[in-house]
């Protein structure tokens, strides 16, 4: 005979009860305590409190308002509240029809932002996360990643969220097009987290944002931005031009698109008509001031001699040496790179860092169709000269004043073994997914460069592309500027009739 022992009933303790099974062995029951119901209510009440405290916290401008329009309408009546909320009004009507920008960025956006987070995320954030997978339950309960805060732009909501312990941001990649679903976004990119922190920077205190382990940004895409296509940037004054931001066309979020030349160089992929020849004239009209004034030279190669050869005034080097497709364009590289080590040899040992002067200009190489010198061009020898001056180039150049831009079409590697060579890349349209992921690296794509969603019409997709610096691993959407046939020819006389009034003051 063995003994169970159980508890009979609540409040009692444990009994044993003799088994009729001689081989079964005892069981153990644990008591069950029951809480007191006065320290129920004692509990509840404490977490009543501190929630209430938290939400206080959290919204103390409004509360701090509420209240005091509540306490003056208890000491003199509603009429000095309901004046002052008007006078209010009036002021903020002011404001925004006198700086509409200041009044957006300081009053409409922010309260835009607290009221999609509590009536827009907030509402449906646990019903959302749970269906696609971002919950855990254990023990019974269930642990839901929290909602830190809402930014509202022009076009989307950035949504910072705090993950789980133990989740990472490709869980959140993964199930992008849910989350973009259930919030009604069009689509969500999965961005770094990151957090404000102040440091002491020539001098000054000023606050930069640095990635945060186990945050991350959730950008919901509400609306195309970039869906009409835009028309050239105004020329800039010769003061404007900087080497390392020349604006070519604008970001998704509306800022301006500023492409670095100076310490990099750049590789441009796209589909048949995705508007490469946009992304390089732009680059050109926004160095134009600069290349009239003699700072930056323009050396073109454009194997089908159709894109570049409309401005080819404007080059310091196309006529003379690229007519010839068969040789004359390797011949340049290969002219570039002598010229750049000759600049390497005098300047080592004096400057570590490049500023363009009339004696050492800065030197843009753009190649139009790279593929054809590297992979289509009939001639094996050609073919090797070509890449060993590009290397060369790729390798060396940054640091002495020379940027290599090239655009093809083809993103398989063994049409150009050398793209790893360019540090900044920019995808337009592609064909295929996969194409993502080898023009801008592994990944790229779940992170939301969807470059083979780009619309082929021209008027909605042509420039649109993703943008992955080299600093920046997150893929950016942009769209360039268009410029037309009309825009070049006036480049080129504006270029020209430059030139005739140096040539006269000179004389």
């Amino acid at each position: 005979m063995t003994w169970q022992f159980r508890k009979t009933g609540p409040g009692d303790g444990i009994v044993a009860e003799a088994s009729t099974d001689p081989f079964s062995p005892p069981k153990w029951a644990p008591p069950v305590w029951h809480m007191p119901e006065g320290l129920v209510l004692l509990v509840n009440a404490v977490r009543i409190l501190v929630r209430l405290a938290v939400f206080t916290v959290r919204n103390i401008v409004p509360v701090s308002v509420a209240a005091g329009l509540g306490w003056l309408w208890h000491q003199v009546g509603w009429h000095l509240p309901a004046l002052l909320v008007a006078l209010v009004l009036v002021v903020l009507g002011l404001w925004a029809l006198i700086d509409w920008a200041s009044f957006l960025r300081y009053v409409g956006r922010p309260a835009r932002a607290r009221w999609r987070l509590v009536f827009v995320y907030r509402r449906d954030w646990q019903p959302i996360l749970a269906t696609a997978g971002l919950t855990r339950v254990h023990k019974k309960r269930e642990y839901v990643p929290r909602l830190v805060k809402v930014r509202c732009g022009s076009t989307s909501d950035r949504v910072l969220v705090r993950m789980l312990k133990g989740q990472a941001p490709d869980a959140w990649e993964k199930v992008a097009p849910n989350l973009a679903h259930g919030f009604g976004a069009s689509l969500v990119r999965v961005r770094q987290g990151t957090a404000g922190r102040w440091s002491w920077q020539a001098g000054q205190l000023r606050r930069r944002q640095v990635p945060k382990p186990g945050l991350v940004w959730l950008e919901f895409v509400r609306k195309d931005a970039l869906a009409t296509p835009i028309p050239a940037l105004p020329i800039p004054e010769a003061t404007a031009v900087d080497l390392t931001a020349v604006e070519v066309g604008r970001c998704e979020d509306g800022s301006p698109w500023r492409l670095r030349l100076l310490g990099t160089h750049v590789l441009i992929a796209g589909a048949t008509g995705s508007g490469k020849g946009s992304v390089l004239w732009s680059i050109v009209r926004g160095l134009l001031p600069w290349m009239r004034a003699g700072l930056v030279e323009v050396w073109a190669l454009d194997p089908k001699r159709m894109e570049l050869s409309f401005g080819r005034p404007l080059f310091e080097r196309y006529g003379r040496y690229c007519s010839d497709p068969s040789g004359g364009m390797v011949e340049l590289l290969e002219e570039a790179a002598r010229d750049m080590n000759a600049r390497a040899n005098q300047f080592a040992g004096v400057t570590r860092s490049f500023t363009p002067t009339h004696e050492h200009p800065f030197r843009v190489i753009i190649v139009d169709e790279l593929a054809f010198l590297t992979a289509y061009c009939g001639e094996r020898d050609l073919r090797k000269r070509a890449e060993s001056a590009l290397g060369v180039l790729t390798t060396q150049g940054r640091s002495v004043g020379y940027c290599v831009i090239g655009a093809q079409q083809d993103a398989r590697k063994e049409v150009n073994n050398l793209r790893n060579l360019f540090p900044d890349k920019i995808a337009l349209r592609l064909d295929e997914s996969d194409q993502v992921d080898m023009i801008l690296g592994d990944g790229a794509r779940d992170r939301g460069a969807l470059a083979d969603q780009i619309s082929p019409i021209p008027e909605i997709g042509a420039g649109v592309g993703f943008v992955r610096l080299e600093t920046v691993p997150d893929p950016i959407r942009v769209r360039a500027a268009y410029v037309s046939d009309d825009d070049i020819s006036e480049m080129v006389a504006f270029a020209l009739a430059d030139d005739t009034h140096d040539a006269g003051e000179a004389a």
